[in-house]
């Protein structure tokens, strides 16, 4: 199969190319017209499948429910928004319910699916900070432990490959270094750590931060906090969710400016309400939430933000177009600075021989023509 358009992007550049597809990868690239293209994109944009490495659920679905069926149909449909990666995302609840939540979905993997590949999951919480826990339900909060999370990886067939926890609660950073040694992402997240709390969580293994700006201490320029080192500390990753609501549009555009083109990672956040229609009643981690006419979703009565519905796509325009942020910057947060961060840069997050067939065809507006999930067309 042999794809082509004077837009694709190689080398961190939109150049004219053929892509040559074979058994789920890129076997070759070729300069525009070099071989008969099966399929000619013309001028529409071919950029690398996208990344999402927080996101609790999405068409009614979230990972706590642990049905089969249900996440499957999230990784089936998710391509349409440009999608072909990700990590299905916990929320804190009760030790049965995570489990049986990671069970599910290390059978899903074994037992096969379609569309997204699922690189592992995103364990966030139950080890955080009860100040700084936004949405998260209270009841289920706990102390981290080295054997209550070797349970959870046990159910999880190995599968937990990313955990959000505060780290000023993990005593000695047992828990911390755990992690870190055996393959699993630290990021520091819905805590109260200080900035020197932050700097020696980063010494002792912790590697990102998830969803800067929330669920964490705020900015002050006497009290720099969890804010203020991922703007400082620009050589280790930080999500932020880039719906212009989570975050402002200059809070987006100070943040890439602070971490370059090779650290941000954006993020959805999306619970089951995205690609809903409009009402429903919703929960997250057993609490009832309401989806605004701002796309936010909120705990039920009150102005606790608890998630999002943003599609990825929609992530990108808004980046770009709005908060200013550089394409390829923008770009590299939901491709290749993802796969970085959770270590599979050898086969995903770019366009190149050798590397994954995941690969999204954009039209100008950011609309998703066509999604290509190791190989196979899913729209």
């Amino acid at each position: 199969m042999i794809l082509q358009s004077r837009r694709v992007w190689v080398a961190n550049q939109f150049v004219a190319a053929q892509l040559e597809i074979s058994e789920g990868k890129i076997a070759a690239v070729y300069p525009w017209q070099t071989k008969k293209a099966d399929i000619d994109y013309g001028e529409r944009r071919i950029v690398p499948g996208f990344i999402d490495v927080h996101t609790h659920g999405a068409y009614g679905f979230d990972t706590n429910d642990a049905e089969p069926e249900g996440l499957r149909n999230w990784m089936k449909r998710i391509p349409e928004e440009g999608v072909t990666a990700i990590l299905p995302t916990t929320v804190t609840q009760m030790p049965d319910v995570l489990t049986k939540a990671v069970a599910n979905v290390a059978r899903v993997v074994k037992e096969g699916y379609e569309g997204a590949e699922i690189l592992g999951i995103h364990f966030e919480g139950p080890y955080l900070d009860m100040e700084y826990k936004g949405a998260q339900p209270p009841e289920a909060i706990a102390k981290p432990t080295v054997e209550q999370f070797r349970m959870y990886q046990e159910a999880a067939c190995g599968l937990i490959k990313y955990i959000t926890m505060a780290p000023e609660h993990d005593e000695g950073f047992a828990l911390t270094h755990y992690c870190s040694q055996h393959g699993v992402v630290v990021s520091m997240g819905h805590s109260g750590a200080t900035y020197e709390q932050a700097l020696m969580g980063i010494a002792n293994g912790a590697t990102s931060m998830t969803h800067v700006y929330n669920g964490m201490t705020p900015y002050h320029h006497r009290k720099p906090g969890l804010v203020g080192t991922a703007l400082r500390v620009r050589d280790i990753y930080g999500e932020i969710i880039c719906d212009g609501c989570h975050s402002h549009l200059a809070a987006l555009n100070n943040y890439f400016t602070a971490k370059g083109r090779d650290y941000a990672i954006m993020i959805s956040d999306s619970l089951r309400a995205k690609h809903c229609p409009p009402g429903g009643d919703y929960e997250l981690g057993g609490h009832p939430i309401e989806i605004g006419a701002d796309g936010l979703a909120r705990l039920k009565g009150t102005d606790t933000i608890a998630g999002s519905t943003l599609n990825l796509n929609k992530g990108l325009r808004i980046l770009v177009e709005e908060a200013m942020v550089p394409f390829d910057a923008a770009l590299n947060s939901c491709t290749i600075n993802p796969a970085r961060a959770l270590r599979v840069d050898d086969r995903k997050g770019r366009l190149a021989a050798g590397y994954d067939a995941d690969l999204v065809v954009l039209e100008d507006d950011y609309r998703v023509l066509q999604t290509w999930c190791r190989g196979t067309a899913m729209l």
